[in-house]
């Protein structure tokens, strides 16, 4: 167990650097019983089925990151929290992917929302222990620019951008873009890489004129801050613009060990059914999300609910995820083995219902 965690935490080091009730009785009848000799008729049977008994909630320990990735879950987050929800949850928010690696791996956590590219590479490394049910946040990383006029990638030829996440997710899906886009990201543009997305922050907001790469919340909260800054190019779009074989841009997901799994396939499910009209309704009142994000310690309310709309939150399973899915990773592979585990995932790495 000892190599193993030490395996994980080694592999999570690439993602750091970017995340019933029967027939009612008959009335009594209001005519007055027949004085005919002619025995009344028995009465039909109901053909009405008692309705199935409630299915008996399944304790199930959930763990989440602060930022977006956790957003989607608030719903059921509330209703965990009030006892009018499917299951009994035990919810964890953590800091960092690492501190969910490790319990994941002992089963210390059963479902986790984690960076799309942490999946497999957990998958990977606990040899098949963990599956992805569902695709919860897509692209949060978006081009800001303060005092300099960028309308398109193109536009990025010979200009200095300021980014963070080199050597993971961030680097590898903005290289992908420029490339599709016609620009060499050695020599048509210079990127200076940050090793937090605060430092980038600072950097655009104190410079006269500025590009940055940076994902949500920090957009919002610039953007707020420095009414010079402004959204230039959401990468989710530009992304889906480069493509055509169907994949997407995706920073989070949705992961549930295997052994938990095989013990509580009906649980887990409710919990699904859950999260996506969590989802929904997270998208329909961001006011509202904003509230339980600040209560569930996750997100300050007025930059949640100003970044949700733009925190591309969704739920995407079974087939439409492993298409979402598999061109993307496909991409990270080929920028860098490591980043999905060593491999691509097989079919059994994603869960369907």
């Amino acid at each position: 167990m000892k190599k193993t965690l030490a395996c994980l935490m080694a592999a999570v080091m690439i993602v750091l650097a970017f995340t019933g009730c029967g027939a009612a009785p008959a009335e009594p009848s209001s005519q007055p019983e027949s004085s005919s000799s002619v025995p009344a008729e028995e009465p039909a049977e109901s053909s009405s089925e008692p309705a199935e008994a409630p299915a008996e909630k399944a304790d199930i320990r959930v763990a989440a990151l602060k930022g977006p990735t956790s957003l989607g879950m608030l719903g059921v987050m509330e209703a965990g929290e009030a006892g009018t929800a499917a299951n009994n949850y035990t919810f964890e928010i953590a800091a960092a992917p690492d501190d969910i690696v490790g319990k994941i791996a002992t089963g210390e956590v059963d479902v986790a929302a984690v960076p799309t590219n942490l999946a497999p590479v957990l998958y990977q490394k606990t040899e098949g222990k963990v599956q992805m049910a569902a695709i919860n946040t897509l692209g949060i990383l978006y081009v800001l620019t303060k005092n300099e006029e960028v309308s398109s990638i193109a536009d990025l030829a010979g200009k200095t951008v300021i980014s963070s996440g080199q050597g993971a997710v961030p680097e590898y899906a903005f290289n992908y873009i420029l490339e599709k886009n016609g620009l060499d990201p050695a020599a048509g543009l210079t990127v200076e890489y940050k090793s937090e997305h605060s430092e980038v922050a600072s950097a655009l907001m104190s410079a006269e004129s500025a590009i940055a790469v940076l994902p949500q919340p920090f957009v919002t909260q610039v953007t707020a801050k420095d009414a010079n800054v402004k959204t230039a190019l959401d990468l989710t779009a530009e992304w889906d613009k480069a493509v055509d074989d169907g994949s997407v841009l995706s920073m989070g997901c949705i992961i549930v060990r295997t052994d938990f799994l095989a013990e509580n396939k009906e649980a887990f499910d409710r919990f699904l059914d859950e999260y996506k009209a969590s989802v929904e309704a997270v998208n329909a009142d961001p006011a509202h999300a904003g509230g339980l994000s600040e209560h569930f310690d996750i997100i300050p309310a007025a930059v949640a609910e100003k970044a949700i709309p733009n925190c591309n939150i969704v739920f995407m399973e079974g087939d439409e995820m492993k298409q979402a899915a598999a061109g993307f990773y496909q991409v990270l592979f080929d920028a860098n083995p490591k980043s999905v585990g060593g491999k691509l995932p097989d079919d059994a790495f994603y869960y369907s219902r």
